[in-house]
């Protein structure tokens, strides 16, 4: 049983929190920290209701490195399991490496002045983590996470090499609001804004954000648009993978989110650089975050389906198969067991099981790892009993696009 600091108290921190609790055989103590300490004991009195247990709060700015270490001396946890802002990484790693503490995380780095999230600040920490003897985990979320977990199960147990790989993340949810992010909405804009990009023959291709879209039939949700997006796991999949030919990232939008948001970005309210009004210097897609819906409000407003899961083309005994390996999640069931949607349910679930994976020593080692460097069936069979079941079933070919 080990000690594990959460940082981060919004959906996906309340819903890793949550499950902790309620592996005890796992995760003797639980403590929570965030900027705003009353939502970190509102996750508390949540977790104190449902499951009995207690965990300890503290409010931490964790942009300070030493503050942060400060409470990683303090607590002396196996484990910093890092739920925070992606802007935040790099401060959360240094503060681990101070303390001598093991790191974890769902997102990788992205400045906070730049659109673009890229692996390489944070495998830049290879070196100071193998030689302090500590681990790093990076992306133990649904996507990243899970995605590549099903990519390497997969080349494991189904074949021999992947040619093609497609992501596709659907969330056939409906809150009933005229324009919300079903996480983060700076984060969420960010990411959605950005050029998309594939990894194709051993290079990138990129195409304006949004313009490449195809329909898919998702099974528990129906046809759904989906566009080409790109995604941190396809960086770590080619790297880890080279064997891959092309890897592409596809996520559903309905009409309304696209118009919205199509509209948000004409009239500059999606822009990061600061603009000055009334004297004072603002950041207009952080002015929109404060205006949207918060994410964690929309939960017992959500109903239907997620449907995410990767489908791989390639060789097994030189003959070429295709598999879809998926998870469907419900929201109502999501909500009713934590308090939140399954967006952040699908991403919180796993990063308990990152956790567990390294609190157990059933994954380890000193130095920096992405999640599809480990053995997947441990983490696949955790999936299974802890809320989010997968199935795999061959398809007749390849996508016709």
């Amino acid at each position: 049983m080990a000690k594990v600091l959460v940082i981060g108290a919004g959906g996906v921190g309340s819903v890793a929190v949550h499950k902790m609790a309620m592996n005890p055989d796992i995760f003797s103590e639980v403590v929570l920290a965030s900027r705003t300490l009353s939502k970190c004991e509102a996750i508390a009195a949540s977790v104190k209701q449902r499951t009995g247990r207690d965990v300890a709060t503290y409010a931490l700015d964790a942009d300070d490195v030493d503050a942060t270490t400060a409470l990683l001396n303090e607590l002396r946890p196996a484990l910093v399991v890092n739920l925070a802002l992606p802007y935040q990484d790099l401060n959360i790693m240094e503060a681990c490496l101070a303390a001598g503490v093991n790191y974890m995380d769902t997102a990788n780095y992205e400045p906070i002045d730049e659109a673009k999230f890229e692996y390489k600040w944070q495998w830049a920490y290879q070196e100071r983590f193998k030689a302090a003897g500590l681990t790093a985990l990076l992306g133990s979320g649904f996507d990243p996470g899970v995605t590549s977990v099903f990519a390497t199960w997969l080349k494991k147990h189904k074949l021999d090499t992947i040619r093609t790989l497609d992501i596709l993340d659907c969330n056939g949810g409906d809150h009933g609001q005229p324009f919300a992010t079903n996480f983060n909405p700076e984060i969420n804009i960010r990411e959605v804004t950005a050029p998309a990009r594939r990894w194709e023959k051993g290079e990138w291709v990129e195409t304006p954000a949004l313009t490449i879209r195809q329909t898919f039939d998702f099974e528990a949700v129906g046809p759904k648009n989906m566009y080409l997006m790109y995604h941190e796991e396809l960086e770590s999949l080619a790297h880890h993978l080279p064997e891959i030919e092309r890897i592409r990232f596809w996520m559903t939008f309905g009409d309304a989110y696209i118009t919205h948001l199509t509209v948000l970005q004409n009239v500059g309210m999606t822009r990061i650089d600061p603009v000055i009004y009334e004297g004072k210097e603002i950041v207009p897609l952080q002015f929109l975050k404060a205006v949207l819906p918060e994410p964690a409000s929309l939960g017992a407003l959500t109903k239907g389906k997620t449907n995410i899961g990767d489908i791989a083309t390639g060789l097994k005994d030189s003959v070429e198969k295709t598999f879809y390996i998926y998870n469907i999640c419900d929201h109502e069931e999501a909500y009713a067991e934590t308090g939140n949607q399954a967006i952040s349910y699908t991403t919180g679930v796993p990063a308990m099981i990152g956790a567990a994976m390294l609190v157990t020593g059933t994954w380890g080692g000193a130095g920096v790892f992405n999640i599809e460097q480990f053995d997947p069936d441990p983490y696949m069979d955790m999936l299974n009993k802890h809320g989010l079941p997968w199935q795999v079933k061959e398809l007749e070919g390849p996508l016709a696009f």
